[in-house]
């Protein structure tokens, strides 16, 4: 009796677990990234999945590409470019990021001299979020490329009137 009941528990929670494994496969398109090409010397292709939500219409997504630098407290931003290229044939597009991984920043007198690590990228970009393209970049070697999830406020503001 005690070994039936451990094995319907064990069977229970085995179902449990398959079924929201499933669920979280569910969440992401099986994307095909072949079709892009290869990264030429120096750099690497990377990119960016996104899970299937619901009203995708609503949200953004902010890229960042950038690199973590021994940096003092001056504000400071990555030297370089990001360029939107088509993929000929498909309505695809990508990224391609030139960067030699200089920085520039304000001049501030930091009294402490203290340098902490810090991510520094290019000027943000946001594009739409679609669930169903990938977002392929091709970056040098020692550039990462992150993102964040925008999503909308659900109170709507007025503006004010002078």
């Amino acid at each position: 009796m005690k070994f039936s009941k451990t094995l319907i528990t064990g069977l229970i929670l085995m179902i449990g677990v398959n079924a929201f494994a499933q669920k979280k496969a569910e969440r992401f398109e099986k994307l095909q990234i072949e079709m892009f090409p290869k990264a030429k010397d120096g750099y690497k292709q990377v990119y960016i999945q996104l899970p299937i939500e619901k009203n995708e219409n609503d949200l953004k997504v902010e890229l960042f590409v950038g690199m973590e630098k021994m940096l003092d407290c001056n504000n400071y931003f990555l030297m370089g470019d990001m360029k939107n290229q088509d993929l000929q044939g498909w309505g695809y597009n990508y990224y391609e990021v030139e960067s030699k991984g200089e920085t520039a920043g304000t001049l501030m007198g930091c009294l402490d001299k203290k340098q902490t690590k810090k991510f520094v990228s290019l000027k943000p970009e946001i594009v739409r979020y679609n669930s169903k393209l990938p977002l392929v970049f091709y970056v040098p070697k020692d550039i990462e490329v992150r993102y964040r999830v925008l999503r909308p406020d659900n109170t709507m503001k007025k503006a004010v009137q002078k």
